[in-house]
């Protein structure tokens, strides 16, 4: 068995577009790469006429092309649904005009595949929406890489004393734009002046997507791409993830193999493994959201329960565990 693994523009120019950027569609890629690894499983990220399956990571225009030829060479098709017409919306100044479009044309890609790979029962919803057959979507979380991200105390000195951090510091990490919550993640620190609060990630130029506003709170840092994202989970005391739509949220798997209390304001995707006083804090709405952090920073107790169920999550779903359910549809599709 070999698998032509794909990420379109990932060696293109030096690897130009996934640079500084820290996205969970790159950290997906790189599980995904350990992953065959792990299983003895012969891959190669360029177009081989010796692949007995093509796994896309992203379904623009040359992944397409790459979809028609294996498909006239007689080969099998994996397409992971990193993107959704839903989750584009927030993004860019200019992805609301075209989500009709893009939802076509998402379906029409997807539908090219003998497998899509759905992060979430909320993607597999989305997909079978769009006119999807079921017997074609397969739930497949994206996992978590136990060896990379975990507890460090060390790191955590080190960038609380770079950030000049102190206390009980809530913060996130990821891509500044909109649909991740931005203004409420702002509103939030105003409420709470006693405490920092700290945004790790890339912050996108303003003609690209809402900036982030000039006058913040004393209390708020946006540090933009850090290069150690381990270190930023470590520095944080409390992770709250305010995103208004996600097809899973990497994000979240990370910040609890970490080892973090988790608050997260409710999404569709969170069915069936985020659980409410168990795992985190699930908020209905932003009055919610206040009050959950409220409950957090004052009692240290429900932090630590939290705590605890959060790395009994993260072992759930750490890539080791994941690796036996790639490798039956593997197997099923190379017959």
């Amino acid at each position: 068995m070999k698998i032509c693994l794909y990420l379109e523009f990932y060696k293109f120019l030096g690897g130009i577009f996934y640079k500084n950027i820290g996205t969970g569609l790159l950290s997906s890629y790189k599980n995904q790469k350990k992953s065959l690894q792990s299983l003895s499983i012969d891959f190669t990220e360029k177009w081989s006429d010796e692949c007995n399956i093509l796994q896309i990571n992203t379904p623009w225009l040359y992944s397409l092309w790459l979809i028609k030829k294996a498909r006239r060479r007689g080969k099998k098709v994996i397409i992971w649904s990193h993107v959704t017409a839903e989750d584009t919306r927030g993004v860019f100044w200019f992805n609301k005009y075209f989500f009709g479009l893009i939802k076509k044309y998402l379906k029409y890609v997807y539908n090219q595949a003998d497998i899509v790979f759905c992060p979430s029962g909320h993607t597999k919803s989305l997909l079978t929406g769009y006119g999807l057959p079921l017997e074609k979507l397969i739930i497949q979380s994206n996992g978590v890489d136990g060896s990379i991200y975990f507890k460090n105390e060390q790191k955590k000195e080190i960038f609380r004393k770079q950030y000049n951090l102190n206390g009980l510091v809530v913060g996130t990490v990821g891509l500044v734009i909109p649909r991740k919550g931005v203004d409420v993640f702002i509103n939030l620190a105003e409420k709470q002046p006693a405490n920092q609060f700290i945004w790790f990630g890339k912050i996108y130029s303003q003609l690209m997507a809402k900036g982030v506003p000039k006058n913040l709170p004393a209390n708020v840092k946006f540090t933009g791409y850090v290069n150690d994202i381990n270190a930023a989970f470590n520095a944080l005391d409390i992770f709250v993830f305010l995103s208004s739509e996600e097809n899973q949220g990497m994000v979240l798997l990370e910040a609890a193999a970490v080892g973090l209390p988790i608050l997260v304001k409710k999404l569709p995707a969170y069915q069936g493994w985020l659980v409410h006083n168990e795992n985190c804090l699930i908020a209905e709405n932003n009055e919610e959201v206040e009050k959950y952090l409220d409950l957090l920073l004052a009692d240290a107790a429900l932090r630590q329960r939290l705590i605890a169920g959060a790395k009994k999550l993260a072992g759930q779903e750490d890539i080791k565990i994941q690796n036996q359910k790639l490798l039956a549809v593997y197997n099923k599709l190379s017959g």
